[in-house]
């Protein structure tokens, strides 16, 4: 039988409006890839990343979800397992900072209440074109008590740092969640109760609009 290559599984999800560049962050961080012509997610794909956080090796699964509303009911069945959500705007893009209030909405009624929450705004190397200052998503962030960092997956700027912060805040909460019972090895058991995986579910992957 192969040796588990990891110590804890977690399943992160990230929601937000189509174009916002949720799949160039995700290819940003897995692959260290970047394309400007990234055809839009239909309904729901993923990918895996290992990272080393406190001595553990911690397996991210992490799920791109299509912003359309037509498959709001496929990809909402997915935050119920998530441990982690990210949800992204773009800087350029009135709107889809505007609709933060609705994506927050969602998680409060499909994901786990004890989901960690985090807010990128994308795109900030594309300062010249800003409609939304950095202050207001410092605001919401504050008002909602979530994280929020801007991001660039064209540039690379706060991509690693994003995944690595929101996979530091499950695993400190999960840490206190079971320091009072038997350690590691049912904290193992605990977290791939919650985690479910839906591979079999997953669509593939088709994109057609621009991202960055």
């Amino acid at each position: 039988m192969a040796k588990k290559t990891y110590d804890l599984l977690f399943k992160l999800l990230l929601i937000g409006d189509s174009g916002v560049g949720k799949t160039c962050i995700l290819f940003r961080f897995s692959d260290d890839a970047f394309n400007t012509t990234f055809i839009s997610t239909i309904g729901i794909d993923f990918k895996i990343k290992t990272i080393e956080l406190k001595g553990k090796k911690i397996k991210l699964q992490i799920w791109d979800t299509a912003g359309q509303e037509r498959f709001h009911t496929i990809t909402t069945s997915y935050y119920r397992g998530a441990m982690g959500i990210m949800l992204v705007y773009d800087i350029t893009n009135l709107k889809s900072f505007e609709n933060i209030a609705k994506w927050l909405r969602n998680i409060d009624e499909h994901a786990n209440e004890d989901v960690e929450k985090m807010i990128l705004g994308n795109k900030c190397d594309m300062d010249d074109n800003r409609q939304v200052q950095k202050e207001r998503g410092d605001a919401i962030a504050l008002e909602h008590g979530i994280k929020f960092m801007e991001t660039s997956a064209k540039n690379n700027i706060n991509i690693d740092r994003a995944f690595h912060e929101l996979a530091e805040a499950i695993l400190n909460k999960t840490s206190r969640e079971t320091s009072s019972s038997s350690g590691v090895g049912n904290m193992n058991a605990e977290l791939q109760d919650r985690v479910n995986l839906n591979t079999n579910n997953k669509s593939s992957m088709n994109r057609i609009s621009q991202c960055c």
